[in-house]
């Protein structure tokens, strides 16, 4: 089923609308086109069959006129030469002659309108296909463009999401070395503090030998007295 469903159908149609309510308005400017395409085409043939049958009309019509007034002709011969009888007859055929151009002069009226209207229709469908490639073009142009601009925003974004990792890593790093600055700071404290133990145990080992030299240098020292 086509797009349009008579000729009417797409000169009086809205382009704009039909594209809005599409899906895919490149697919639908693509569809009207083909259809008015084709659409055309078939008017160009009935125009032809119109032309066609004109050339026929003139035609007959030609014939119809010359068999008129070779009928007249022969009457005035008869009237001449005293035969009325036959004056008559040729009068009756030239009658008939001129009934058929009425009828054809007629026909070819007519067809001259279809002709006419053919010729307005082909013109107005024109200017509407002509208005659906030139929208075609625009859709193409702004569908690349569309595209490009996405490739770039996307490139864009994932270059922002790279540098936003990267940043990240670097925080990261700057805080695991920070860590690692108060571990070491951590692991010297504890250096440190076991040195000032050893020497708190070194103190009381002194204090202690001192106390027992002391004690005995007191009791040598009775013992002497």
């Amino acid at each position: 089923m086509g797009i349009f469903s008579r000729f009417s159908d797409i000169v009086n149609s809205n382009i704009n609308a039909l594209l809005e309510k599409a899906e895919d308005p490149e697919k639908m400017v693509r569809l009207i086109i083909q259809e008015m395409e084709d659409t055309l085409v078939e008017v160009r043939s009935a125009a032809a069959r119109a032309i066609a049958d004109r050339k026929q009309l003139d035609r007959r019509l030609g014939d119809a006129r010359r068999e008129g007034d070779d009928w007249a002709r022969k009457a005035e011969l008869a009237v001449r030469k005293g035969r009325d009888d036959l004056a008559r007859a040729a009068l009756a055929e030239k009658a008939h002659a001129e009934e058929r151009i009425t009828g054809l002069e007629a026909q070819g009226q007519q067809v001259e309108t279809v002709l006419a209207q053919l010729n307005e229709d082909m013109a107005r469908l024109q200017e509407k296909l002509a208005d659906a490639k030139t929208r075609q073009k625009a859709m193409i142009l702004r569908h690349r463009t569309a595209g490009h601009r996405l490739e770039m925003r996307r490139q864009i974004h994932e270059t922002k999401i790279d540098d936003a990792l990267v940043r990240f890593e670097q925080f990261e790093r700057k805080l695991e070395d920070a860590e690692g600055r108060v571990e070491a700071y951590d692991l010297g404290q504890r250096k440190d503090l076991g040195r000032e133990f050893a020497s708190l145990e070194s103190a009381e080992s002194v204090e202690a030998e001192l106390a027992a030299l002391k004690r005995r240098v007191g009791e040598d020292s009775r013992g002497e007295a």
